[in-house]
């Protein structure tokens, strides 16, 4: 059953056009004899075993980064507007607030070691986020070196989880406080609190490194320039995806559920507390379940779609991930906001924010103004929360 000149010819077309169209390398099968001898036929098409094998390994091992047309793209300017107003307000608020932290921090207080903690490592990344900004400049292309790239995208999803877990960190020594105030004394000292943070950012900051040096295909693609920005996903990172929702946000979820359903409690039946403290607390408990939900939980939600898609649909949720990008962009975005807001829990466990800030500069100068506002730092250790 050997094949015609005219049926060799219309093999030679359909093959060569499908070449063209899915532009492989320069291995083109018209120039292969065992297409072009028509007497050879079929089975000579099918003894050529080194052109059609280094068709199919160039199909299965081709860049997956072509799978979304991100070239040009639409929020490119949106993206960069959203990482330059968090660079911005992300180091006033740090810069503004992390003096009065580190006071509170000096004068024993174990709520200041968390929020002291979750200021430095929020810095670190907003320090990283020119690089991101010069990249969506860019229209998604890295020209900055691997090692940048790989360095940038470590930072930024290693704070995301030590800003999740030290807000766990927090609203479990405010349940402890509030629940447990004579108990709770032995257990909540700084040094406790620094080893926490100390063990947090080390296990976060040790797994994410693994993760990188198994996983490389993740970081930059050398043809397109894309920094963490590969598509479709492999199937080892989508199964990782799945563990990061769970253990990276899920299972925080759960833990800021118990521990603030039990503080509200405690607070509505408790008529030990000032209505002033009562009102910290609530507002301190709102505020990182509002971080929660504005800045992780859309993004977690997106990853754990795009990761079951893919390891449903493997290489076929190529269209699905076209449709999903822009989203998936503006969760990443937001999930940066984190930097932003997180000075903010400061001001809502201060008694006198403004006040804080003319004790903090008094101090920092020697007294030398002489203030009458700014008597003593002392005034400074009770003014953060008789809870602490």
């Amino acid at each position: 059953m050997g094949l015609g000149g005219t049926s060799t010819q219309n093999l030679h077309h359909t093959l060569g056009g499908t070449l063209k169209r899915n532009s492989f390398p320069p291995l083109c099968l018209s120039h292969s004899p065992a297409i072009t001898n028509s007497s050879t036929g079929y089975f000579a098409i099918m003894n050529s075993s080194a052109s059609y094998s280094a068709i199919i390994n160039y199909t299965t091992n081709s860049s997956p980064a072509s799978c979304v047309q991100i070239d040009v793209s639409p929020i490119s300017d949106l993206l960069m507007a959203i990482y330059i107003m968090a660079f911005i307000l992300g180091v006033v608020f740090h810069l503004t607030t992390l003096g009065p932290i580190a006071q509170q921090v000096s004068s024993h207080n174990v709520l200041g070691v968390y929020l002291l903690s979750l200021s430095l490592s929020d810095l670190f990344y907003v320090f990283t986020m020119p690089l991101w900004i010069y990249y969506y400049r860019m229209d998604h292309k890295w020209v900055l070196g691997e090692v940048s790239c790989s360095v940038a995208g470590f930072i930024y999803y290693s704070n995301m989880y030590v800003s999740i877990y030290l807000l766990c960190c927090i609203s479990v020594d405010r349940c402890l406080a509030v629940t447990f105030p004579l108990h709770a004394k032995v257990f909540r000292r700084n040094r406790y609190a620094w080893a926490i943070c100390g063990g947090v950012v080390l296990l976060i900051m040790g797994a994410h490194a693994l993760i990188l040096k198994l996983n490389t295909d993740s970081q930059l693609d050398p043809e397109t320039g894309r920094c963490y920005e590969n598509y479709p996903m492999t199937l080892q990172l989508a199964r990782f995806n799945l563990i990061r929702v769970g253990l990276g946000f899920l299972a925080p979820l759960l833990l800021l559920a118990l521990c603030y359903t039990q503080i509200f409690r405690k607070v509505r039946q408790s008529c030990g507390i000032k209505e002033g403290n009562k009102r910290k607390v609530k507002l301190l408990s709102m505020g990182v379940i509002a971080i929660f939900s504005i800045c992780f939980a859309p993004y977690h939600i997106l990853l754990l779609l795009r990761s079951v898609v893919f390891i449903l649909l493997g290489d076929d949720s190529c269209e699905f991930e076209q449709s999903l990008h822009f989203f998936f962009s503006g969760t990443l975005a937001l999930s940066s906001l984190n930097s932003v807001v997180d000075p903010l829990l400061y001001v809502l466990v201060s008694n006198g924010v403004k006040d804080d800030m003319r004790l903090c500069c008094w101090w920092g100068k020697g007294a030398s103004s002489g203030s009458p506002t700014a008597s003593s730092p002392t005034q400074l250790r009770t003014r953060f929360t008789s809870l602490s």
